[in-house]
């Protein structure tokens, strides 16, 4: 079982937790505005489609997926955004993206640099580690909802590149043009997915113990919490009671 694949459920569980603090409209809202630059029909915008069934999966309110979208289009105020995402290293050498969307960019790339060296980890230039991971699609399924012969032959006849062991989920990994269709056909076989995203997989993985692994999750967890953090990605790769103590 790989790192990806534990700190992919992982970051299931949080999300859940931020769904109820409402952090998780936040995000979401920020993703739309975004995706809705480059055109603001779901239908014709596959980034836009995406955020759009992020936010109904969290129940969010068919106005506030409207608003966010005329905010992105410019037919309201208020959607000026940057993207910007950080390259850095974190404890034992571990490699770090972080997807971040700000309104204010000074503020942001101060405050990320101190969490970074505040939890023993540090900023590297632009393109210093972003070699290391590849843009992925990534669904998650609950094993009690689909047995893995099924859901392996469902996913890879419909473009799928693997099916992994995440512990009680199922890890389906595809390139993103087939992110769509993989997750289509999942629902059409009535199986229900926890998450489905498109970001960045690591190549390979860097194991982490003792000391640097706990300091990693401290520093992940950090970045994670930041208001204008969309997503963190790492390469590092850690024992279960390591992950254990975290959640």
């Amino acid at each position: 079982m790989s790192g990806h694949s534990k700190w992919a459920t992982i970051k299931h569980k949080k999300a859940a937790l931020d769904a109820k603090r409402g952090k998780a409209f936040t995000r979401i809202i920020k993703e739309i505005m975004i995706a809705a630059r480059s055109g603001g029909d779901p239908d014709a915008n596959p980034r836009l489609r995406t955020a759009v069934l992020a936010a109904k999966a969290v129940s969010m309110p068919q106005d506030n997926i409207k608003r966010a979208i005329m905010r992105g289009t410019g037919e309201l105020e208020g959607g000026q955004i940057d993207e910007i995402m950080f390259e850095g290293y974190g404890p034992g050498g571990a490699a770090v993206l972080v997807a971040v969307a700000t309104d204010n960019r000074n503020r942001t790339v101060s405050e990320i640099r101190h969490v970074f060296s505040k939890n023993g980890g540090n900023l590297g230039e632009l393109g210093s580690v972003a070699w290391m991971f590849e843009r992925k699609s990534n669904i998650l399924v609950d094993k009690d909802k689909a047995g893995e012969d099924q859901l392996m032959t469902i996913v890879l006849d419909a473009g799928a590149e693997d099916l992994r062991d995440a512990g009680d989920q199922w890890e389906v990994i595809s390139g993103p043009e087939a992110h769509d269709a993989v997750l289509n056909a999942i629902h059409a076989a009535g199986i229900p997915t926890l998450s489905a995203e498109i970001g960045m997989l690591p190549k390979n993985l860097m194991k982490l113990e003792g000391k640097n692994a706990q300091a990693m999750l401290r520093l992940s967890e950090a970045l994670e919490e930041h208001d204008d953090v969309q997503n963190v990605y790492s390469n590092f790769d850690v024992d279960e009671k390591e992950l254990e103590a975290m959640v």
